[in-house]
């Protein structure tokens, strides 16, 4: 009894001192200022990224302007999972625990898991392709993997592919094996009008003509002056005519929708009549009638 009474007394000592609370305070003073340094680099890095591209911008090696919001994303992500990694290793050793050993261990397992994580390589690989090939940047407009919409952001690992309709697309690197890009290059709408058979083929290809040398003064988003292919199909109950027109990335689809419009109000403007779903009837009995009555 008198060894557990000293023990405890001894415990009770040790845990109601002021030689731990000092050890306790100091150690949560250390974790302390670990995280705000660490918060406060973070920070200036980021501000750092930031004027260093923008300086960037004003030099003769200047990189476009979508490229840059990949790279500098992908800069400051890089450094806040360096700094932060760093503040962890800090805080383990203000608790008393070896690094040296711990990193070896690390090391160790890293290289075990390694073996069962290739899909991790594999979409960090495609990660750094395409940041390096430029297949795609912050801002562009694509489709891969089943999904269209807007770059958000590039990761190493993984990429962020918002849709138009709000939903953000998580897509792992190493599953992209084909993309659409509509932002690099000029986008190209194209609109089919529709004209009766009873009317003036001739007339209206000269009404929409005179339309489309008007359209450059009233777009500033076209090229070029819309082009009207001629006459492209004929269908069931109207003969299809194409427009073509030449605009900014991402821009046809507001184009093609202000071209319809102006066509079909000039159009209507014109006496040109757009058809309407009609259907023939035939009746046999009245056919063999008919050819009773004529004998």
């Amino acid at each position: 009894m008198d060894i557990i009474q000293d023990q405890w007394e001894k415990t009770s000592e040790y845990i109601f001192g002021p030689e731990l609370w000092v050890i306790t305070g100091k150690g949560f003073l250390k974790i302390l200022l670990i995280l705000l340094i660490s918060y406060a680099i973070v920070k200036l890095a980021k501000k750092g990224v930031n004027q260093f591209f923008r300086r960037r911008r004003r030099g003769p090696f200047s990189i476009p302007r979508r490229r840059e919001d990949t790279l500098v994303k992908l800069v400051v992500n890089t450094l806040t999972y360096i700094v932060y990694f760093s503040a962890f290793i800090m805080i383990l050793e203000v608790f008393g625990l070896k690094i040296g050993p711990l990193l070896a261990g690390a090391g160790v397992a890293g290289l075990a898991i390694g073996f069962g994580a290739q899909n991790l390589v594999r979409d960090v690989i495609t990660g750094f392709f395409i940041i390096f090939e430029d297949q795609f940047s912050v801002g562009d407009y694509v489709k891969t993997s089943g999904v269209e919409g807007f770059v958000e952001e590039i990761g190493l690992r993984t990429s962020k592919i918002k849709s138009w309709t709000g939903e953000l697309n998580i897509i792992p690197n190493g599953s992209i094996t084909q993309v659409t890009n509509y932002s690099i290059h000029n986008s190209i709408a194209v609109v089919d009008v529709r004209i009766a058979y009873e009317g003036d083929i001739d007339r209206a290809e000269k009404i929409i003509a005179e339309l489309l040398d008007e359209m450059p003064e009233k777009y500033e988003d076209l090229i070029a002056t819309p082009e009207l292919l001629g006459v492209q199909a004929l269908g069931t109950s109207e003969v299809i005519m194409r427009v073509i027109a030449e605009t900014y990335p991402m821009q046809h689809w507001m184009i093609g929708r202000m071209l319809r419009k102006e066509i079909k109000t000039r159009l209507d403007e014109r006496g040109i009549e757009i058809p309407f779903p009609r259907i023939v009837m035939y009746s046999r009995h009245d056919q063999e009638k008919d050819q009773k009555v004529e004998v």
